[in-house]
């Protein structure tokens, strides 16, 4: 099988599942805007089993831009012109004679899998019998499997077509800007490399939340829960980032390296580290079977078991029907080993905040001395940097990354095995199951889980219409010690 050479651009986009979901919220967007900033200039082939015409893919690409980021007139043009539609059921050779017919002198496809797995086997096996597999792409689009097994599995039917530097694991996490800033900011700056350990952090959580429901994925979600749908996945791609040794300069590759040496480090999770919560009313979203024990709020507790970060604590924890949607990460550093003021100071005193959506900051918490004469002080938080949303979705980066083989924030398999590993002992229902509220922080219960490292720090609502100074967001404080207050914003960068 010959191979497609990295950062050589494929010459034709091909997507299955063009009718559905995922590409009506994110591919066609991504598709408008690679046309617009990034020149894209090749064939578009949606494939669907719907029974449509082109004209009706084209009326959806547009619905999909007027409610998911708006129609750019030239750009949306352009689109559909560069547009066609491939209308037939996958198990059919004829569908796939006919995507080879649309695809004309191109060469160097790229597929794009955005159907369930159960189809990766057939489509796979259709686009290499028809001669539309060769040389070509394929990006697959998560869950990469259900489990460790399954995820073997789907490598072992994809592979069987496309060797693994054609393969393009998608994960829209990696793909976004504050994400990528993690590593950035971790490398980019000589005073954090020394800190960065065992050392001197004495705690990290990571905390995903949102303030809304299952919605209308009752099924989808019924079969996946959040472990599955947002911790397996995100958030340990996240910890990655946050906690992988540096990667070797200019090298292709070894940020992914890095990143599978650390994951393949994580001890496997047990379910006695492990909170899991529903919220009340879930079992009346269509879609969830009678009696669900599926967790819409997990809180777990793990290991990285490496020198570097040995017996350091890590807490994940993520959630449907929070108070607020955000996601953020809390590195607390160990105190000094004498408070030589004779204070009691709470240990989140020092502390490296990272908001990663819905905005991005950065914020630094640090002791200052309370004017006067007494040595006493306040905790405070300095904003490093306060960014809005990057204006690249993932989506867009993503694709345009895919098109031009490069592979560097795609997942590779042994990653995805070894984050399936780590949290293979707390899959099903393994760890203990609580009901929560609406609106609050998840079960009670979850609070014990973090204990004598706690409490948890839960991300403030931030009002995007204020530039008044943010709280810094730490445990409560002993009342024999000044509370802490707003954040100056005595220093900023952009």
């Amino acid at each position: 099988m010959a191979d497609v050479q990295a950062d050589v651009q494929s010459d034709a986009f091909v997507f299955f599942g063009a009718t559905g979901d995922l590409a009506h919220k994110e591919i066609f967007p991504s598709l408008q805007r690679l046309v617009r900033d990034q020149n894209l200039n090749v064939p578009i082939i949606g494939v669907a089993h719907s029974g449509w015409s082109l004209d009706r893919l084209k009326a959806r690409a547009k619905d999909s831009l007027e409610k998911h980021g708006g129609v750019d007139q030239d750009a949306f043009k352009k689109l559909t012109e560069l547009l066609h539609y491939v209308d037939g059921d996958y198990n059919d050779p004829k569908t796939f004679v006919e995507l080879r017919k649309q695809l004309g002198e191109a060469k160097r496809p790229l597929h794009y899998l955005a159907i369930p797995p159960s189809l990766f086997a057939t489509v796979a096996k259709g686009l290499a019998e028809s001669g539309c597999a060769k040389n070509a792409r394929v990006v697959v689009e998560k869950p990469f499997g259900h489990d460790l097994a399954s995820a073997q599995e789907l490598d072992r039917i994809v592979k069987q077509y496309f060797p693994e530097e054609r393969i393009f694991r998608i994960d829209h996490f990696l793909g976004k800007e504050p994400v990528q800033n993690i590593l950035y900011t971790r490398f980019a700056n000589p005073m954090f490399e020394p800190i960065w350990n065992r050392n001197y952090v004495r705690s990290i959580q990571i905390t995903m939340a949102e303030n809304f429901g299952v919605e209308d994925r009752g099924k989808f979600y019924d079969e996946t829960g959040a472990l599955r749908d947002v911790v397996q996945n995100h958030l340990l791609q996240v910890l990655a980032n946050l906690t992988i040794d540096p990667p070797a300069a200019e090298e292709h590759g070894s940020s992914r390296d890095q990143k599978a040496a650390l994951l393949k480090a994580v001890r496997p999770i047990s379910p006695n580290d492990v909170v899991r919560g529903q919220y009340q009313g879930y079992l009346s979203v269509p879609g969830v079977k009678a009696g669900s024990t599926v967790e819409t709020f997990i809180a777990l507790k793990l290991f990285i078991d490496t020198w570097r970060w040995a017996d350091v604590p890590i807490y994940i924890r993520a959630g449907k029907m929070l108070p607020v949607t955000a996601t953020e990460i809390f590195v607390e550093f160990k105190r000094p080993p004498i408070e030589i003021f004779s204070e009691i100071v709470p240990t989140t005193s020092g502390h490296l905040r990272m908001r990663i959506s819905p905005e991005i900051e950065i914020g630094m918490g640090v002791r200052v001395k309370t004017p006067g004469e007494r040595m006493t002080g306040n905790d405070v938080e300095l904003m490093l940097t306060e960014q809005a949303a990057c204006d690249m979705p993932p989506y867009e980066r993503l694709l345009g990354d895919a098109m031009r083989g490069q592979n560097e924030l795609f997942a590779r398999q042994d990653v995805v095995e070894a984050q399936w590993r780590a949290v293979g002992p707390i899959l099903g229902n393994a760890a203990p199951f609580y009901q929560y509220q609406p609106g609050t922080w998840g079960p009670p219960e979850a609070q014990q889980l973090i204990n004598n490292d706690g409490p948890w720090i839960d991300p403030k609502l931030i009002d995007p219409n204020t530039t008044d100074a943010k709280p810094v967001d730490a445990r409560p404080v002993d009342t024999k010690t000044t509370k802490s207050k707003a954040n100056p914003k005595a220093q900023q960068g952009s």
